[in-house]
Parts: C-alpha cells; sequence; structure tokens
C-alpha cells in the first residue's frame, strides 16, 4: 500500500526529494521480506520489521506534510490535512500491532477522512471546470456572432446575378469564409476561402483573409492580381496555415468570366444539362512568398449556374469512409438547376450532411446564376448564412 500511495503523493506534489527516497528504501525492505517469506517461509519477525518500516515511513510522511510553511492553495491544505490525519491514525494502528497492545483499529477512519478530503477536493475542482467551461463557451459564442457578421448577408439585387450562400462550421468558429468583393448591377466578384485547421485558430486567420480580401478590391475584375495581393499580405501572418481560395469575376456587360485559384477545387459550370469544370489554380495563399496566379477566361451565357465550395463538401465521408465527391455534387447540380439559388444551396447541404451526419470539416457551398437582361422580372436569391 504504502507504494502506490508515495507515487500518488508524489504526483501531487506532497512530498519532498528525501521523503521519495525514504519511501523507496521502504519498498526495498518489503520486495526483501517478501523474497525471504518465499524462501523460509513465514516469520513474526518478518512482521515486525514490517511494521517497523511502515511506522518509519508514515513518520516522515506526517513530518514532511506538517512542517511549516507547506500550505499551499486552499485544496492542497485540505489535502494535506486528510493525509495527515490518516497518517496518525496508521501510524497508531502500527505502533499497537507491533506493541502487542488490544486496542480498536482506527486506520479505517483516517482513511475515510482521507476520502472525504480527496472528495471535496474533486468536487471543488469540478464546480470550478464546470464554471470555466460555461465562460469560454460564452466566449464561443460572441466570437461566432462576430464571425456570422464579417460574412456577408445577401448579394444586391441585381438584373443579372442571383447569388445564395450557406456556411456550416464544423464547431462553434471555423476557417470557412466567403465574400462578395464586387456587387452591382453588371458585375460580380466571389470568393471562397478555407483556412487549414478548425476552431479558433482558423477563424482567427479567416477574419485575416477578409482584411486581405478588402485591401485587394482595386484589383477585383483581375483574379490573378487579387489573389497575388492577398498572397502578399497573408504571407508570414498566419503561423504556418496555409489558405485555400477560388475567385470568380463575372461582367454582364461583356459576358465575360475570369477565374483563379490558390489550391481549391474547381469551380463547377452548369449549362444545357452538363457540368463543366473551370480550374485555373496556382500554390495555396500565405505558404509561399514566391507564389504566382494566372486566371482563365470564358464567355457566359444565360442560365449559367456556378456553384463554388469548400473541401468540406467533397470530402464528407459516410460510415464506410467514402467521400461524397465530385461527381455526387455535380450530379446534384444538375439535379437542383429548375430550383433558385437559395433553395439549391440548401438542398446540396441538406444532402451532404445526410452523407455525413458526422461533420469533418467546415461546409461552405455558393451559387450564382447568371441571367440576361430579359430576365429581370425575377426577384433576387438573397445570400444567406446558414448554420
Amino acid at each position: 500500500m504504502p507504494i502506490p500511495a508515495l507515487l500518488f503523493f508524489n504526483s501531487m506534489g506532497l512530498i519532498r526529494k528525501w521523503v521519495s527516497t525514504a519511501f523507496y528504501v521502504f519498498a526495498a525492505v518489503g520486495i526483501g521480506l517478501t523474497a525471504a517469506v518465499f524462501l523460509f517461509g513465514p516469520s513474526s519477525r518478518y512482521d515486525s520489521i514490517s511494521r517497523a518500516a511502515s511506522i518509519a515511513a508514515v513518520l516522515a510522511l506526517v513530518a514532511e506534510l506538517s512542517r511549516k510553511g507547506a500550505g499551499g492553495s486552499p485544496e492542497m491544505v485540505v489535502v494535506r490535512r486528510g493525509v495527515v490525519g490518516f497518517g496518525i491514525f496508521a501510524l497508531f494502528d502500527n505502533l499497537t500491532e507491533q506493541f502487542a497492545m488490544a486496542l480498536p483499529k482506527l486506520e479505517p477512519i483516517g482513511f475515510l477522512g482521507f476520502l472525504g478530503a480527496m472528495g471535496y477536493v474533486a468536487a471543488n475542482r469540478t464546480l470550478a471546470r464546470d464554471h470555466e467551461l460555461q465562460e469560454i463557451q460564452k466566449e464561443l459564442d460572441i466570437a461566432r456572432r462576430i464571425q456570422l457578421s464579417i460574412l456577408p448577408r445577401e448579394f444586391p439585387d441585381s438584373a443579372h446575378f442571383r447569388v445564395a450562400a450557406r456556411y456550416v462550421p464544423m464547431t462553434s468558429v471555423a476557417g470557412d469564409f466567403y465574400d462578395y468583393v464586387i456587387a452591382d448591377g453588371q458585375q460580380a466578384g466571389l470568393l471562397v476561402a478555407d483556412v487549414s485547421g478548425h476552431g479558433v485558430p482558423a477563424a482567427l486567420i479567416a477574419s485575416m483573409v477578409k482584411l486581405a480580401a478588402a485591401s485587394q478590391r482595386s484589383n477585383g475584375a483581375e483574379p490573378g492580381a487579387f489573389l497575388l495581393g492577398m498572397n502578399a499580405a497573408l504571407c508570414g501572418n498566419t503561423q504556418n496555415q496555409f489558405v485555400t481560395a477560388a475567385y470568380l469575376y463575372l461582367n454582364a456587360e461583356s459576358r465575360e468570366l475570369r477565374y483563379s485559384a490558390a489550391g481549391h477545387p474547381p469551380v463547377l459550370l452548369a449549362r444545357a444539362g452538363k457540368v463543366i469544370e473551370i480550374e485555373e489554380n496556382g500554390l495555396m495563399l500565405a505558404a509561399f512568398d514566391f507564389a504566382a496566379y494566372t486566371e482563365t477566361q470564358r464567355t457566359v451565357e444565360n442560365g449559367d449556374r456556378f456553384l463554388m465550395y469548400t473541401d468540406g463538401v467533397i470530402e464528407a465521408a459516410d460510415a464506410s469512409d467514402e467521400f461524397f465527391g465530385r461527381e455526387r455534387l455535380g450530379s446534384l447540380l444538375i439535379q437542383t438547376a429548375g430550383l433558385p439559388a437559395s433553395e439549391a444551396v440548401d438542398h446540396i447541404v441538406a444532402a451532404v450532411r445526410a452523407w455525413s451526419p458526422r461533420q469533418d470539416d467546415d461546409v461552405t457551398v455558393l451559387i450564382c446564376d447568371f441571367l440576361d437582361s430579359d430576365s429581370r422580372g425575377i426577384g433576387p436569391e438573397p445570400g444567406q448564412v446558414g448554420i
């Protein structure tokens, strides 16, 4: 019993090195006595030696815990008192046995007192931990509201663009981000980004991504230059975390599409019942200061639907660890082609969550419909934040 007791008290910092040495000496004596019993049989002398060693060990422990200045925190004071009380009762029992006195055994009462002291400390720490967790949860709720506030609520009323977005974080705060860098009647500049990692660190860097994007609004019509400027702003400031991003620029007057990305999954274009992947990737943001970004240009057509997303969508895994996948996402994009953008993103998010009930990553989905000037009668689709 003294051996595990030594390890326990030592782990709590209750005893000094010399007491540990004394207990190890006692352990050696105990091992020697055990070997003697196996080799030569039991003897009352072994019992006397064992009790004498126990008395010496208990005296050393009580002296150590009772020494001047051994107070510590209020919890440790309670533990020390419990141990000292237990030690005194154990000392009493060993002395009565050593001198063959017929007195009642008090060690169980001392042990009960020790358990009570430990129970008090455990309960006190549990309550304190619960209070800390409540405070942390309150702070996370505030952080969540702040993070949601940096996401755009809706795309402005436009005759040519219908935009809707859904953002579903894995935890209270997350590293996914989207923004409408340019949003007017003739132009749309859509950004989707994904910070590596999860939780608070990723959320803080997502805030930095917003600032970096805001600083590049003057390059909003040039996706390559836009991402290049973001990379320059983020490099060296993200504590070795990186960011993938995709930026899509649409011009209704010239019917032109420009696109560039930084290590991000391709944009999916639904056109005439088919899915076209648009991909033009450079290196991820915030990782390499020498990264360069090129852009691809295409012509847009009336009725084109663009789907931007983070890898939490295509890498969502079911019970057998099969990914949702880009092919399944493309099929879903065609199936929802007749729905308004807001209903389509809801349907896609619901399908992903049904595929993978245990959400292992943040999920962001953004849909943009392009309409020509003859479709002005259709009302705008609000871009919403979905939780």
